[in-house]
Formats: C-alpha cells, sequence, structure tokens
C-alpha cells in the first residue's frame, strides 16, 4: 500500500515514517511525506532515504490533489498543535487545522478507495474531573487548538455519513519521546536541566495529563490503518496519568536534582485541569494496548536528549 504522511517531518509524524522504514510498522509499499517545513518540521527528524519528500502545505488545493491520487492511504499529522500559540494566533491553527483537513478530504473524496486517518487529541474533549472519556462523550474544547481538531473531527465525520469515504479519527493522549520540539512540556524541562536552567512549572503544577511513549502510539496507529474500521473513532491512552508537577519531579530526579530548580509561573489562559481518554474499545477492537512503561519511555528520552543537543539547542 502506498502512504502519504501529511505533517511528515514533525515530532509523531516524522517517528512513524521511521517505524515504517524499519520495519516496525510492516505492509506499507512506498511512503510519501508531505510537510510545509514550519518552525516545528525538521528534516532532520528524518531518515536520509526511503521515501518520498515534497515541501508544500495541507492547504494547497492543487498539489494536495495531485499527490493523493497517487497513494491508498492518507495520514494526516499536519497540524498547528501548541496551545499557548494557538491563544496569541489562533487564525493559523484554524486555517491548517480546519481549512487544511477539508482540503484533504475533498482529495480523498476522488480517489476510489483511499483510506484517510486524522490524527486527533484528547483535548477536543476539554477537561474532566473524574472518569475518562470515551469516543461517545461530547466534544467541549476549551482553546483554541482543541476548537480546531474537534471541528477537524467533526468534518471527517461529515464526509464519512455524507460521501460514504474510507475515513477515521484517532485521539491519543499527550506524546513524549524523541524528536520533540522542546517547547512541550517534557522535552522543554530535560533540556533546561541539561543546560542549568529552573523548569517553569504553571499555576501549582496540579494540571494532569495521560502519557503515551510515541512508539507506543505509532503502534495504535499501524493497527487502526490495517483494520476494516470505516468511520470508527479512537481514543488511544498510556494509562500514565500525573500532574505536571509529578513530572517535574520524575524528570529532576532522574537527573540528579531536586524540587529546588522549579519555577511556579502564571498559569496559561483556560488551562484545562484533567484530561484522561478510556482507551477500552481499541484493546477490544483492534488489540492494541502500550508496552512501554512511562519509568523506561522517560529514562530513555532523557537519554535521547543528552545524546542529540546538536538537535535540539538551535531550535530552543
Amino acid at each position: 500500500m502506498r502512504i502519504l504522511v501529511t505533517g511528515g517531518a514533525g515530532f509523531i509524524g516524522s517517528n512513524f515514517v521511521r517505524r515504517i522504514l524499519d520495519g516496525s510498522l510492516p505492509g506499507y509499499s512506498s511512503v510519501s511525506v508531505l510537510d510545509k517545513l514550519t518552525y516545528a518540521g525538521n528534516m532532520e527528524n528524518l531518515p536520509k532515504n526511503g521515501y518520498e519528500f515534497i515541501l508544500g502545505d495541507i492547504c494547497d488545493e492543487k498539489l494536495v490533489h495531485t499527490l493523493v491520487k497517487r497513494h491508498d492511504l492518507v495520514v494526516n499529522f499536519a497540524a498547528e498543535s501548541h496551545v499557548d500559540r494557538s491563544i496569541h494566533d489562533p487564525k493559523s491553527f484554524f486555517n491548517t487545522n480546519i481549512q487544511g483537513v477539508q482540503n484533504l478530504l475533498d482529495a480523498v473524496k476522488n480517489v476510489d478507495g483511499c483510506k484517510f486517518l486524522q490524527i486527533s487529541t484528547d483535548e477536543v474533549y476539554g477537561s474532566i474531573v473524574s472518569g475518562s472519556s470515551d469516543e461517545n462523550f461530547a466534544i467541549l474544547p476549551n482553546s483554541p487548538y482543541a476548537a480546531s481538531k474537534a471541528a477537524a473531527d467533526l468534518i471527517v465525520r461529515s464526509y464519512f455519513k455524507t460521501y460514504g469515504l474510507n475515513v477515521l479519527v484517532t485521539r491519543s493522549s499527550n506524546n513524549y519521546g524523541p524528536n520533540q520540539y522542546p517547547e512541550k512540556l517534557i522535552p522543554l524541562f530535560i533540556s533546561n536541566l541539561i543546560e542549568g536552567k529552573r523548569l517553569p512549572i504553571y499555576g501549582s503544577g496540579e494540571n494532569i495529563r495521560d502519557w503515551i511513549h510515541v512508539d507506543d502510539n505509532c503502534h495504535a496507529l499501524h493497527a487502526a490503518l490495517m483494520a476494516d474500521n470505516a468511520g470508527e473513532t479512537y481514543n488511544i491512552g498510556g494509562g500514565n496519568e500525573f500532574s505536571n508537577l509529578v513530572i517535574a519531579n520524575k524528570i529532576a530526579s532522574s537527573m540528579g536534582l531536586d524540587s529546588s530548580i522549579f519555577d511556579f509561573v502564571q498559569d496559561r489562559a483556560g488551562h484545562d485541569f484533567r484530561y484522561s481518554v478510556n482507551a477500552t474499545k481499541i484493546k477490544n477492537d483492534l488489540g492494541f494496548e502500550p508496552e512501554l512503561s512511562f519509568s523506561l519511555g522517560l529514562l530513555k528520552t532523557i537519554d535521547w536528549y543528552r545524546e542529540n543537543e546538536y538537535w535540539w539547542r538551535k531550535l530552543k
């Protein structure tokens, strides 16, 4: 099967491409990567060869239609994804995360049998105090970023219902691992400590997120792509719920430091307290469960940032 990976030079997309090319995710005869190479897209995230790279924007209608007709699968990782940035510049998020997805779907609609996977997020459910959100929970986004992703999910659903497209959506919890842009929480904390800097923690640090290693998420995405499941939505969770303060303590402790290097800073606007997804469906339907423990995954991630300072220092 010929696969087109949009946003494939970003964090999760590049790890997905790497796993295909190293044989961890079998079944693909060719791989094409479309990426705009904005600040978070980086050719150094990708292998040297083994795939076709196209520099471009998912909002470019002519380019997208030309590319999609040459492929059997389209996986859309392309997105503006940083919540803080969405608060200050929501328009760019709506352009890419909504208009870009609609453009991709229109292209898929013109190719018989083409399958489309939209990579979404647990943030579309909004904050939840107790329990966990399953795929039937109401979508209640609280940031411009989450709202743009929720809108895209609903557009994907509408193209399934209206046009019968072979589409699906995955909503994962927070990913972590190698090649993650250092504005994100875990790589920010790790790289700050390597640089001898302090850790900025929003508010009291009590906000809770579930974490999944990017390799586990990639295996979940592969399982979804290989199944006969048009119109389905799957939550992907790691089962690792921790507050930001606990994450900071785990990273500091693993690097031989303590809480004396924490700086509690003003909380961001609309900061959701807790995300938690119920991932029973993907386990029951597709047999997927994450394999990497958080403790081991975090140590592997710390080692990667220690060994690849050349990669993140120029980004910071």
